[in-house]
């Protein structure tokens, strides 16, 4: 049983004090390298944050619309909408959306400038074959797995992520009973970018498909090969060319952030206590840790690395929206609370 929230919202000033040293941290970076903070292809800020707005809205509706025909009163969707969603209440979801998008926007620049540092990519690949005596994890799984109709499913499996990350965001602040609720899944996902991204620069990584491209050779022609080659592209541009307004990079193996996003979401969704969910997630979760290493995005001990943010993110969600001093007093509160 979730204890009641204390009264105030400390929490959120919380979150926006995670926010600005997070973009202090980037304003500093940015002056280290000599290259300024971008805005991927001039508009992404504003185009995430207003799809997400949308979405939002859409999925607020289905929520008034389920809780209306449970109510056995499926037409009052209306009234279900306008109790749920007070004035406050979408001012939090709005600002708090806005939150995440100025962290994941921090994440985007911070990541950009790894193209500084030297790979060390030979280390963890030499990690990697000691785990596997030897052998390198990726081609034991294309010869077990097969290079042609794997390739295509694995694929596809790893381009959803982006679909299920966002869908997940939207849905923390659309379905939860109490928007603070919300908040512990939107900054566990905002500190699993401010981690990750400490992760990229603590081992400087582009991954196996650009140290070992043999071991990939064989595999189906699909988009996997075409956004490798941007992402490498992107990368060379960005060191020619520091200053150009467009140049960014988008290339980090170690740790790997498809991982660290979809066990915290799995996380969360057992912290809201969506059994299904969960399940339906762990096969989900088992899959992106095949398709990132059969694909040549990762090595295996980036998936470690993935796991560990993952804990730690959420560990640090639920510390930032929940403090353990406020738990005591809600725990308090609930022992005094005269019953029957």
């Amino acid at each position: 049983m979730r204890l009641p929230a204390p009264p105030g919202h400390g929490w959120v000033a919380r979150v926006w004090v995670v926010v600005a040293l997070f973009a202090l941290v980037t304003a500093w970076a940015s002056y280290q390298v000599g290259v300024p903070v971008r805005d991927p292809n001039g508009a992404w800020l504003p185009r995430r944050l207003a799809v997400a707005l949308v979405l939002l809205a859409l999925l607020a509706v289905v929520d008034a619309a389920v809780r209306a025909r449970r109510s056995g009163a499926p037409r009052r969707v209306l009234l279900v909408l306008r109790e749920r969603w007070s004035g406050p209440r979408m001012v939090l979801a709005a600002t708090g959306l806005l939150a995440y998008h100025v962290v994941y926007l921090c994440y985007h620049n911070l990541k950009s400038w790894l193209v500084f540092s030297e790979p060390r990519d030979a280390m963890l690949q030499r990690w990697d074959e000691w785990i596997f005596v030897g052998h390198s994890p990726a081609v034991l799984l294309h010869d077990l797995l097969g290079e042609h109709v794997a390739a295509y499913v694995l694929t596809a499996w790893y381009v959803s992520f982006s679909t299920v990350v966002t869908i997940a965001l939207v849905s923390s602040l659309a379905f939860t009973e109490e928007v603070r609720e919300g908040y512990v899944y939107l900054t566990s996902a905002m500190w699993v970018w401010i981690l990750g991204v400490g992760a990229y620069h603590l081992i400087p990584s582009l991954g196996p498909f650009s140290h070992t491209p043999q071991d990939f050779a064989g595999l189906a022609r699909t988009v996997t090969q075409d956004t490798q080659a941007r992402y490498l592209a992107q990368r060379a541009r960005l060191l020619a060319d520091p200053q150009a307004h467009d140049a960014t990079a988008q290339i980090g193996a170690f740790a790997s952030l498809h991982v660290a996003v979809v066990l915290m979401i799995l996380l969360m969704a057992r912290y809201y206590g969506l059994r299904r969910t969960t399940l339906a997630l762990t096969v989900y979760l088992a899959g992106t840790m095949v398709a990132t290493v059969y694909l040549g995005w990762h090595f295996v001990v980036d998936l470690a690395g993935g796991v560990v943010v993952a804990y730690a993110a959420v560990a640090l969600g639920r510390m930032t929206i929940h403090p353990p001093r406020a738990r005591r007093d809600a725990r308090l509160s609930a022992s005094l609370t005269p019953r029957g």
